[in-house]
């Protein structure tokens, strides 16, 4: 969940020249805090589905005020606005609710790293939906991503059919986030960034609600630790992160931000060994570089084409 970007027109010179420095540094903490979101999940206990509702609840607290704030004075959405910033928080929550639940099933690590592969959705929407032409360079991203994919969720699958699940259940998560971001690109067009998030946040915490009604997943009855984890995920992962990230977006190249956060599977994956008992494996570790190789391509790929 984003926040609208600060602009630099409202900063003194001196200001101006820190704001690089300070980017990098909302950056990196950015970057952390997403880190963070898979530890926070395995700490909290709960069903992904109960993980997921609290992370949105608690953004979606988060960007009340400043969004009523921002909405004074202003005309009301029309009905076709409001429904792409809806219907984007349904695919936004989709994919929480298929991560959160792959990283109860596989661990922090495997579910994380396939997540990642939503830029590969979104070209291949774009490719399918659009007809935009993608260069050759996109398909080789796609067949490394890809490969390494299931070279991942090949090896949890050997070692038992829950961890296969949980992974794939990572790869769904990305299929949905993709998605979302067709959706946001859309949404953006006639909508500021803080109504559209907050609409697709609104959106996202009723369409948990519901799942979790519907799978009778308890929302109450936890440990005092399980609320604790939660409320670092809504506040530290969904709430200050992506604030810091959309910081940073708002004043370094979009390739430095893409490239910075395809480090948060490998961060999380570092930090599952010592707080998870979840070390990497030399094959897993291996399998996940070519999926992340496989995503930088992609990445360029899109970044160069017209």
């Amino acid at each position: 969940m984003a926040a609208a970007p600060v602009s630099e027109d409202k900063l003194s010179p001196q200001d101006t020249t820190a704001v690089p420095l300070r980017a990098c540094l909302a950056l990196v903490g950015g970057l952390a805090a997403l880190g963070f979101s898979a530890i926070f999940v395995r700490w909290a206990g709960a069903p992904g589905t109960v993980a997921a509702f609290y992370r949105m609840a608690i953004g979606l607290g988060m960007l009340t005020i400043p969004y009523l704030a921002s909405r004074r004075g202003r005309p009301r959405f029309r009905a076709r606005e409001a429904l792409v910033a809806l219907i984007g928080g349904s695919f936004f929550a989709l994919d929480l609710a298929f991560w959160s639940s792959g990283v109860m099933l596989s661990g922090a690590t495997n579910p994380t790293l396939l997540a990642n592969t939503a830029p590969i959705w979104v070209g291949l929407g774009a490719w399918l939906v659009l007809r935009e032409r993608l260069p050759v360079r996109f398909w080789l991203g796609v067949v490394l991503a890809l490969a390494g994919a299931t070279f991942v969720i090949g090896l949890d699958a050997v070692q038992s059919m829950r961890l296969g699940l949980g992974t794939l259940l990572g790869l769904l998560a990305g299929l949905f986030y993709g998605g979302y971001f067709l959706i946001t690109q859309v949404g953006r067009r006639s909508l500021s960034a803080l109504s559209y998030f907050w609409l697709s946040a609104l959106s996202a915490t009723l369409v948990l609600l519901v799942i979790n009604l519907v799978l009778a997943h308890p929302l109450g009855g936890y440990a005092p630790h399980t609320y604790l984890s939660l409320l670092g995920l809504g506040v530290i992962s969904q709430g200050a992160g992506w604030m810091a990230i959309n910081y940073a977006q708002g004043h370094l190249p979009a390739t430095t931000v893409a490239s910075t956060l395809l480090g948060q599977p490998v961060l999380t994956g570092l930090l599952a060994g010592p707080l998870l008992g979840e070390p990497l494996r030399p094959l897993q570790a291996l399998g996940g570089a070519v999926v992340l190789l496989g995503i930088y391509i992609v990445h360029r790929s899109r970044q160069v084409t017209p």
